[in-house]
This record gives structure tokens, C-alpha cells and sequence, in this order.
């Protein structure tokens, strides 16, 4: 995988977590980073204060640091920022943590040396990962703790996971053959001044979220019709003349999902004038998601091909620049509505769910969707679950951006709290996985269910049908209770890691977000 600062796709971001790629830096990108260094080492000559160079951080830019201590600053500033506390972050997102890092100082803004870039490529290649504690960034200016203890590593000092062992970073790189960086003057703050340990999480969410999307839908098509919904709710005249995209998209995916269902066929003339909101008005809540989802993937996308440094080396114009690239805001508020829009597909699918376990009365399925309720109770323990984590949700949900504590002294008086954001979305989204995958088996439940006490065999559309079957291969119908955790493990697990997306497209086409 080449980086060139400008060109990484979320496609690339997959193949690196899940194939284990290696990088390097494109030829392009490499002479425009010597470039840029020549032009800071030139103008380290002079005797002007550039901020982070030759003068102190926050309330101190105003001091002159002397010659003699320039490279004593660098190393000083990664050593004092280390000071994260807390679990550390799961090895595959401070793998992209430093892949993101790389292809920003790949830009050629930064003012690092190429070798100093070329160790942390090799670093990353060489399978060393940092231990990175998860709590101690604010979001501005950027993520300096966790990317310092990234740039401990490159100093040889913290530690690291290194062959399937924590130990220090020096053992590591020597047993890798790489040799410790001694950091030349702006190398420090080009390391650690930026946002991509709140993008690497937001990269991982939106990677994750798109398929969660798609599999909401799923599990709502399945839960319609094992609930012997109606079909004219996502009927297109409907939705086109309140065309919002999303609502457009998960109305056509529905119709595809139940396409051909003898089950919708059979209730046709059934007395129910209107089914509940959680499956009447999938379209308009699902439709809310993808089009708040678009918007954060456009955010995301940019962010990982965009300079985040302060202050950024314009060489070919002469000037060094400080601004305020490193602020998270442009992700903090996207990740709080993504965290709020994913949430709400748990918070409908678990409604859904609720329904079919207490269907009206003389309608089917049957009470706690089980054969002799009472003596058994089914699922509706499954739906105590669903509804904690999605009462969880709710208070995760709660917007980081918009609190901000001032720091350093004040300099830093307005933060993004973006890493936080970050933190909470993808435990949002995890959660929201569980609870789909408990609609899964619900929904599956709900059909087998209600083809028996009709005496009959009536099937789901097409797509439906898909998803029914990858279910059934790993959870039978449930006539007496059993311990259902390990059914839910087993669709949680098919959430995650299954087929049931390639297998649902392609009875009925790509799915559309």
C-alpha cells in the first residue's frame, strides 16, 4: 500500500486492518518531505521564533529555547505528553493510528525528516504495536497524548506488543532491526500534533457502521415479516413525494427484502388497518440514518487526507504557519450524530422486537414467542438485554463536542473532546450490533412460529428468505427455553464476522445506503 498523503480510501483502511498490508512512501511524497525539511533547516539558521522549533508549547510559545537544547525540546515534548492512563487501545486501531499518521507526514507539511517518517513505516510494518492508553486526549490541539506514546516507540522508549509479548520499545526495535530516531528540531511536534487517533476510531466506525446499515434493514424485513406486517408502508409513490435519500434507499431495500413473500401474500386481507410505527416507518427512521451516516463518511474521508500539523511549512511560498488544523471539531460533531443516528436503530429494532413478543391479541405470533408461554419464557428475557443496552445507548449518546475544559494554562481554551466522542461511538455501534443480532433471532423465531400454529409453510421474500436461512444454519428454532446466550453469541458473532449481507445481495442486488 502506497502513501501519498492525498489518495488513502477507506477500501485501503480495511485491507491494511484486515490483511495485515504492508505501506510505503510513494517517490512524490518523499522528495517533497526532503524539500520541506531542507527549507526548515535553513530556517532554523536564522533568528526567529518559530513556534514549536526554537520556542516552548501553549503559554510558553513566547520563549526562546536555546541551540544547544533544540533536539532536548523534541524528545522532552513526546516524554511529558506520554501521559495517557487507562486500557489500552485494541492493536488494530493504533496500527491505523499510525498508518493515518504516516500519510499525513506524507504531505510534505510536517517539516520531518524522511528517515524519521521511514522508521515509523517500518515500525508499523514490522508488526510492533505501541500500547497507547485510551484516556488522555481532549481533541485539540489534536490527539498529543496518544500519538506521543506513538512517538515513544519511534525513540525507543514505553512499550509495546511485539510477537504476542508486552515489552519495551528498545528490545522490540532491536529485534526488528530498526534503530531508535534521535528527533531533530520540529520532528517532536510533527509526530504528535493532529487527529488520528480520534480518525483512526472514526474510520473504524464508519467501516463498521455501513455494514450494520445494511444489516438493520435486513433484520427489519426479517421482524415485518414474521410480524405479518403490511407491504404498503414502503410502497415508492410514498416515499418520492418526501424524497429524502436515506428514506428513498431503505424503502427500496425493503420492498426488495420481501419481494415474492407468500407470507405478505397470505395476510393480505387481514383486519389490521395499520402496523405500529417500528415497521411502518422503517423508511423515514432507517432513511435519517444512512443520510446522517453520507455525511460523516464525507467527513472521515477527508480527514484522512488532510494535514492536521501546527505549524504547517508552506516551503514553496516561504512561510511557516501556525493555525488550527489540529482542532477535532470537524469530527467531534460528526461522530456525535453518527453516535446518535446508529443508536437509533438499535432503539427501533428493540421496538420491533417488543412487538412480537406481545402481539394484539388474537393476532400471531404468540406471547413471548414460544409454544406454551408460561411454562416457558421464550425470548422475552432476550428483550431485557435489548432494552439495557439500548438504555445504555441513550446515555452514551449524550454529545461529547459540546463540553470543552480550557488547558494549558488557558492557551488551549476550547477543545473538541473529540476522543471521547470517538470512544463512545464505537461502543454505540457495538452495541447496536448485539441488539440487531438479537432481532435476527427474534425475527427468524417469529416466522418458524407462526407457520406452525398456522399449519403452514409460507415462505419470505426472497431476501428475507437469505437471511433466514444464515441464521437458521447456526441457531435451530426454539420450542422449549434453553440457555439463549449462547444463541445470542452465535448471532452476534454472525453480525460481525458472517456472510449475511453477500448472501442477502446476491438473491436480490446490492442493498442501498
Amino acid at each position: 500500500m502506497i502513501l501519498d498523503g492525498n489518495s488513502l480510501t477507506l477500501e485501503q483502511i480495511k485491507l491494511f486492518l484486515n490483511e495485515n498490508r504492508e505501506i510505503e512512501i510513494s517517490h512524490s511524497a518523499l522528495k517533497k518531505i526532503e524539500k520541506c525539511r531542507l527549507y526548515v533547516e535553513e530556517k532554523i539558521k536564522s533568528e526567529n521564533p518559530l513556534y514549536g522549533i526554537n520556542t516552548g508549547f501553549g503559554m510558553l510559545a513566547s520563549k526562546r529555547i536555546s541551540d544547544a537544547d533544540l533536539e532536548k525540546l523534541q524528545e522532552n515534548l513526546i516524554v511529558s505528553h506520554a501521559a495517557g492512563i487507562g486500557e489500552y487501545i485494541q492493536d488494530d486501531l493504533a496500527r491505523l493510528i499510525m498508518l493515518l499518521r504516516a500519510n499525513v507526514l506524507a504531505k510534505g507539511y510536517s517539516g520531518i525528516k524522511s528517515g524519521t517518517l521511514q522508521t515509523l513505516v517500518n515500525i508499523i510494518n514490522s508488526g510492533i504495536v505501541p500500547l497507547i492508553p485510551i484516556q488522555g486526549s481532549v481533541g485539540a490541539s489534536g490527539d498529543l497524548c496518544p500519538l506521543a506514546h506513538v512517538a515513544l516507540t519511534l525513540i525507543g522508549k514505553g512499550k509495546v506488543r511485539y510477537k504476542s509479548k508486552i515489552i519495551n520499545a528498545m528490545e522490540a526495535l532491536s529485534d526488528a532491526g530498526i534503530s531508535p530516531v534521535s528527533l531533530a528540531p520540529k520532528e517532536g511536534i510533527a509526530l504528535i500534533n493532529g487527529t488520528q487517533a480520534m480518525a483512526a476510531f472514526f474510520a473504524n466506525a464508519v467501516i463498521k457502521a455501513e455494514r450494520l446499515i445494511k444489516l438493520a434493514d435486513i433484520s427489519g424485513a426479517l421482524s415485518l415479516e414474521g410480524d405479518m406486517g403490511s407491504e404498503k408502508p414502503f410502497d415508492e409513490k410514498i416515499h418520492k413525494i418526501r424524497p429524502h435519500p436515506g428514506q428513498l434507499a431503505t424503502a427500496s431495500n425493503i420492498r426488495k427484502l420481501i419481494h415474492n413473500s407468500e407470507i405478505v401474500k397470505s395476510h393480505k386481507n387481514c383486519k389490521r388497518v395499520q402496523d405500529p410505527y417500528c415497521f411502518r416507518c422503517i423508511p423515514q427512521v432507517h432513511g435519517a440514518v444512512k443520510d446522517a451516516f453520507k455525511y460523516a463518511k464525507s467527513v472521515i474521508e477527508r480527514e484522512i487526507n488532510s494535514c492536521t500539523d501546527n505549524p504547517l511549512v508552506f516551503f514553496e511560498d516561504d512561510e511557516i504557519l501556525s493555525g488550527g488544523n489540529f482542532h477535532g471539531e470537524p469530527l467531534a460533531i460528526a461522530m456525535d450524530l453518527l453516535a446518535m443516528a446508529i443508536a437509533e436503530l438499535a432503539s427501533i429494532s428493540e421496538r420491533r422486537v417488543a412487538i412480537l413478543l406481545s402481539p394484539l391479541e388474537g393476532e400471531l405470533p404468540q406471547k413471548y414467542l414460544v409454544e406454551n408461554p408460561g411454562l416457558n419464557s421464550g425470548l422475552a428475557p432476550m428483550h431485557v438485554t435489548m432494552a439495557a443496552i439500548v438504555s445504555e445507548n441513550k446515555t452514551l449518546c449524550h454529545p461529547a463536542c459540546v463540553d470543552t475544559i480550557p488547558t494549558f494554562a488557558g492557551q488551549e481554551d476550547h477543545v473538541s473532546m473529540g476522543m471521547w466522542g470517538a470512544t463512545k461511538l464505537n461502543r454505540i455501534i457495538d452495541n447496536v450490533e448485539k441488539v440487531i443480532a438479537m432481532e435476527l433471532i427474534a425475527g427468524s423465531q417469529a416466522i418458524d412460529l407462526g407457520n406452525r400454529l398456522n399449519n403452514k409453510e409460507n415462505k419470505p421474500g426472497s431476501g428475507v428468505a437469505k437471511a433466514y436461512s444464515k441464521v437458521r444454519e447456526l441457531i435451530s428454532y426454539l420450542d422449549v427455553d434453553r440457555q439463549i446466550y449462547m444463541d445470542i453469541e452465535k448471532a452476534y458473532d454472525l453480525v460481525k464476522h458472517g456472510d449475511i449481507i453477500e448472501s442477502v445481495e446476491s438473491a436480490v442486488g446490492e442493498l442501498l445506503i
